[in-house]
């Protein structure tokens, strides 16, 4: 299943609702109102698109996810790097330390990533 695309509100409201679920929805309109500076209005309209996307489920009121933010954090860079970087992980990787050092931990971390993961 591929996974729903989650704009940049969206994330932010998921955001909330992953370090909270499962939760009420008058607990989570409470919420999006501190944090994000939500109307009621607002909160459910969200709720509803998301659930309409198929990102959560609103059942007898609880609000739980049906995407991961794993999920959802995987699918926005694999279309940063289709769009910006022609799909090429090297270029994208070669623009980020352009700009960015990597510490020697961060290197090591990454050679062993390749190593796990080359050849699958």
């Amino acid at each position: 299943m591929e996974t729903p695309k989650v704009f940049e509100s969206e994330y932010r409201f998921c955001l909330i609702l992953w370090e909270n679920e499962p939760v009420g929805s008058t607990q989570l309109v409470r919420l999006c109102k501190e944090k994000l500076g939500w109307s009621k209005a607002t909160t459910y309209t969200v709720i509803r698109r998301l659930a309409e996307r198929g990102v959560l489920k609103n059942e007898s009121t609880i609000v739980t996810s049906l995407v991961s933010k794993d999920d959802v954090q995987a699918a926005e860079i694999n279309e940063l790097v289709d769009k910006t970087f022609d799909g090429s992980l090297p270029k994208f990787i070669a623009a980020f330390t352009k700009h960015n050092a990597l510490s020697p931990e961060e290197a090591k971390q990454l050679r062993q990533m390749i190593d796990t993961h080359e050849g699958e």
